[in-house]
Parts: structure tokens; C-alpha cells; sequence
């Protein structure tokens, strides 16, 4: 009987192989192909691998990956932008500079997680594996022509976050994090397909060239379902990219995951969620500009206000850089509402120069945190000038350059966006941004002058006669996770979150040792920042020559 069905002819048409340029989907394919390689390497040997071999392998395949982007990047200006795998794919100078970007992310992440994970004892590739896979769902976020590549795209970027966010075992704040992130980002997802089957019932398909091409052949008399899939891909994205009011899940993340992991997801997630959301609302959805730029509109002011105000509560630098992330947010989504191509290099410029800025802090941040990575209260931060000035220079540059300081990658960043938003008529967005930046200015001088002009630790580490403390000594108190809660002087009153306070003689050492590689990816990361700040033509010429371009 199976013998007669196979050689029955079939009649229904012959088997239709799209053109697959692989070239165009090389460097997703290299990650995703070097996690396997790593993971089998992994399991052929009869101890876990040691931390270096998978750092020193996913800098190779990150940057082999990136050396593909540079290859991509010649072809596009040599035959112009193309859409391959039945137009699901497109192959331009915006994917190139996406692609770019994400790798050059994870190389750096690669060196910063070296040395955390040697300090914390963890052995293995796992970490990288992880990351990679992760990696590569950005990249097809970034290169994505069709919604259904989009949402795979996020699923594989999303599912290795929630692992590498419980990644340290030996902290229950990472694994409730990682469970905080997974139920949140878990309805984001269901929320993001159902805006699909919204868009695919409005327009019949779900590829972004012929949804456009719809748009703008038809008139639909009735377009509420159309706005209501619209309405919810942006629920969606506004998840991804921190944005209010679909920040909630931020500040815990990045408090709880592991430093190294809070820098890339900061930056990774950020770049494939925002590189998305620009392809999918400019070039299927331009037609209606004037019906979701109100909410993105709404989003940006949110995101600005809420993320410098809240920001300077904090007394944990990871939570507070965590509403600084959700203020950048809102920076880059004034590139976004206006709907231009000058506001589309723009997010671009932003999102590359933010991309280094927040991976070198959470660097350093990782350093500062010690063994357990739970230390990272404001006042470990006091004197820091003194016992380490090259790491506390590197923080302040960081910090200043995120706060749109001169010379600086963060200028020219906030700079593009803001005449982005006024170029499409949105000034008072553009006002409200600048006045956020002042404000968000506040707390990132705030840890530069505690670090320059904070007073030195030494004293606590001193053994102090009992009974008979300094009337004016810094007393921290710590939780059972490490996190240290407010700080207050003996002679006010004490202002106890945590269970006990610390023993003086058991506070930071003097000096906490900077992990070669880690110290190469701090100095990486203040180089770009410094290098393209004062001399920013390339980056932004960089940026203004990758534009949407799609072939139908």
C-alpha cells in the first residue's frame, strides 16, 4: 500500500523552493550555528568547559559574524537593497547596520562575562550558547520583511533572556526575576500575535511590502480592525523596548539578572525590538502615520517623564540605570513618531551610540559588585576616584555621555532625535525631551560626584573601637540578598530596610581587581563613545545611508 502511494503521481503542483541568497541570513546562521558548535564541543568532553574557550569562541563567531555585515554592506551599495526567502527577508543598508550592531554587542558582552563568571565560579559554555541564540533572534527582528519572521525573531531573542536572566542560581532575586519576566513576556507575545491574526484579517497577509502596497491601493471604509492589530503590535513592542506603560518588568530584571546579562539585554533587546518596530510602522504602516504617531506620541512622553523622574529615587545603580534605560527609550522614540527618514537615521544613531554606553557601565557596574553580584548600592560607589581613578574615569564618561554631555556619542544621540521630532512638527515632544534631560542629568552627576567627591571608604574598612563609633560614619544594612538599602548618618534617624547593619570591618576592599578582558571591553566601549563624539561624521553618515529601502 505505501509502495502504490509512492508511485502515485501527485497532481497538485510541483514543490515551489523560494530563492534563498544565503548571504542575506549568513550572520543569524553563524550565531546560531557557532551556539550549536559550542554546545557540542560542550558535550563531548567529560568536565565542563572552561569560561575561556567559550569566551575566546564567541568572540570568533561574533566576529565573523560581523565581518559577514561588512561583506553585506558592500553588496547593498553595490546592488542596491533585495528581498529574498519569498520576500520575507530583506537585505538592506538598515539590516546591515542591525546586524552590525548586534554583533559587535555580543563580542563585547562575550569579554565582560569572562570575568564575572570566573569570579562567580561558574564553569561551562552554556552562557554563550545562550547568548548567541539570542543574538541571533535580534538580527532577525532587524532583517525581517514579514510579521511571522518578526515574532520567531522575538521568540528566539525572548526565551534565551528568561534562562540567562535565572543564569546565577545561587540568587533568588535572579530567579524571580527571570519568572517576572517570563509571565510579563509571556502575554506580551500572545498579545503580539493576536495583532498579527488583527493585521493579516485587515490586509490578507502578513509581508510588510504587501501590506503597504495594500494600504496604499485601498481605502478601508472601516479600519477598525486594522487599528486594533496595529494597536496591539505596539503593546508588543512597547514590552520589548521598555517603554511605559509597559515598563513594569524593568527595574526587577535588570536588578535581579546577572549584570553582564542586564548590559545585553539593555542593548540587544533594545536594538532587534526597536529595529522592528521602525521597519514594520515606516514601511507598512507610513500610510497611516497619523493614526498610531498619537500613541507613540503618548509613549514617548511617559517614557520620558516617568524614566528621570523615578530614576532618581534610586538608591541601587542597577535599578536606577534601569529607568535610565526606559528614559533612552523614550529618546529614541521621538526618532520613531516623527515618521521621516531623518528620524530613522536618527534612532539609529541613537540606538548604536546607546548600545556601548550601557554595555561599558554595566561592565564596570559588574566589577563593583563583587562575589554574588548583589552589592550595588550608591555608596559602594563613595571614593571610588581614589582607590581606582582609571575605572571611576571610564563610569564618569559613561554616565556623562548618557547624559548628552559634550564630546560624547550621547550629544550628538539626543541631539538627531530631538531635531528629528521637531523636523516632523512634534515640538513640544521635543521640549519635554530636552527637559527630561536635564533632569536625568541629575542622577548620573549625582554617582560622578559621590565617585570624585564622595570621601574615601578606608575608614570603614579600619577596625573602630567598640562602642565608640564616628559620629558622623556612613552606615550601610544590608539584605540577605546583598542589596544594601538606604544610608543614613548615626546622628539621624535610621531608615531600616534590610535586616541588620554591617559590621565595620567587613566592607569593600580598597581595591577590586579589574579582569583583563572585562577592562578591554570597558576600554572598548569608552573609546567609542569618546572617539565618535569628537568625531561623529562617520557614525552619522554611517547611519543616514542605512535607510528602508524594500522591493516589492
Amino acid at each position: 500500500m505505501i509502495a502504490s502511494l509512492l508511485a502515485t503521481p501527485v497532481n497538485t503542483g510541483k514543490l515551489v523552493v523560494p530563492h534563498i541568497r544565503y548571504l542575506s541570513i549568513l550572520p543569524p546562521m553563524i550565531m546560531i550555528g557557532g551556539a550549536v558548535l559550542l554546545l557540542a564541543l560542550a558535550s563531548l568532553v567529560s568536565r565542563p568547559l572552561r569560561v575561556r574557550v567559550g569566551t575566546w569562541g564567541t568572540v570568533l563567531i561574533s566576529g565573523t559574524a560581523l565581518g559577514i555585515s561588512l561583506w553585506q554592506w558592500t553588496d547593498v551599495g553595490d546592488h542596491g537593497a533585495h528581498t529574498y526567502v519569498a520576500h520575507a527577508v530583506v537585505m538592506d543598508g538598515f539590516s546591515v547596520l542591525i546586524t552590525m550592531l548586534i554583533s559587535a554587542a555580543m563580542l563585547v558582552t562575550a569579554l565582560v562575562a569572562d570575568g564575572y563568571l570566573n569570579r562567580e565560579g561558574v564553569e561551562g559554555s552554556e552562557f554563550y550558547v545562550l547568548a548567541l541564540v539570542s543574538a541571533s533572534g535580534a538580527m532577525l527582528m532587524g532583517m525581517a520583511n514579514d510579521l511571522i519572521i518578526v515574532f520567531l525573531g522575538l521568540e528566539i531573542l525572548s526565551i534565551a533572556l528568561y534562562v540567562l536572566t535565572a543564569y546565577n542560581h545561587r540568587r533568588g532575586a535572579s530567579g524571580e526575576a527571570a519568572l517576572k519576566y517570563f509571565l510579563l513576556g509571556g502575554f506580551s507575545s500572545a498579545i503580539f500575535v493576536y495583532g498579527i491574526a488583527l493585521t493579516y484579517g485587515a490586509t490578507g497577509s502578513t509581508n510588510l511590502t504587501q501590506i503597504a502596497d495594500f494600504l496604499a491601493k485601498n481605502v478601508l471604509l472601516t479600519d477598525g480592525l486594522l487599528l486594533a492589530g496595529v494597536s496591539l503590535l505596539l503593546v508588543g513592542f512597547g514590552f520589548k523596548v521598555a517603554a511605559v506603560p509597559f515598563h513594569m518588568w524593568t527595574p526587577d530584571v535588570y536588578q535581579g539578572a546577572p549584570s553582564p546579562v542586564t548590559g545585553f539585554m539593555a542593548a540587544v533587546a533594545k536594538a532587534g525590538a526597536f529595529a522592528a518596530l521602525l521597519r514594520v510602522l515606516l514601511s507598512s504602516f507610513g500610510v497611516i502615520s497619523s493614526d498610531w504617531r498619537p500613541i507613540i506620541f503618548g509613549m514617548a512622553v511617559l517614557s520620558l517623564v516617568l524614566g528621570s523622574v523615578l530614576a532618581l529615587r534610586q538608591r541601587d545603580v542597577k535599578r536606577m540605570l534601569a529607568y535610565s534605560s526606559i528614559n533612552h527609550a523614550g529618546f529614541i522614540l521621538l526618532g520613531v513618531e516623527s515618521a521621516r527618514a531623518s528620524g530613522v537615521s536618527a534612532s539609529l544613531y541613537y540606538l548604536f551610540a546607546y548600545t556601548f554606553m550601557t554595555i561599558g557601565s554595566f561592565a564596570i557596574v559588574t566589577v563593583l559588585g563583587r562575589e554574588g553580584d548583589g552589592d550595588h548600592d550608591l555608596t559602594r560607589y563613595r571614593g571610588l576616584a581614589r582607590r581606582q581613578p582609571v575605572l571611576a574615569l571610564a563610569f564618569a564618561v559613561l554616565l556623562l555621555a548618557q547624559a548628552g554631555a559634550p564630546f560624547t556619542t550621547g550629544l550628538w544621540a539626543k541631539l538627531q532625535v530631538v531635531f528629528a521630532a521637531i523636523s516632523g512638527g512634534s515640538v513640544p515632544l521635543a521640549v519635554i525631551a530636552m527637559v527630561t534631560a536635564v533632569i536625568a542629568g541629575y542622577f548620573y552627576l549625582r554617582v560622578a560626584v559621590l565617585m570624585y567627591a564622595g570621601g574615601d571608604d578606608a575608614r570603614a574598612d579600619a577596625p573602630q573601637p567598640a562602642g565608640s563609633p564616628e559620629p558622623h560614619a556612613m552606615i550601610s544594612f544590608a539584605s540577605p540578598e546583598g542589596a544594601h538599602a538606604n544610608v543614613t548618618t548615626i546622628n539621624d534617624e535610621l531608615l531600616m530596610t534590610g535586616e541588620a547593619p554591617a559590621p565595620f570591618g567587613e566592607d569593600l576592599p580598597s581595591v577590586l581587581p579589574v579582569p583583563a578582558l572585562t577592562g578591554v571591553a570597558i576600554g572598548l566601549c569608552v573609546g567609542v563613545t569618546v572617539v565618535f563624539g569628537v568625531w561623529p561624521s562617520p557614525l552619522v553618515d554611517f547611519a543616514h545611508q542605512a535607510s528602508l529601502l524594500f522591493l516589492g
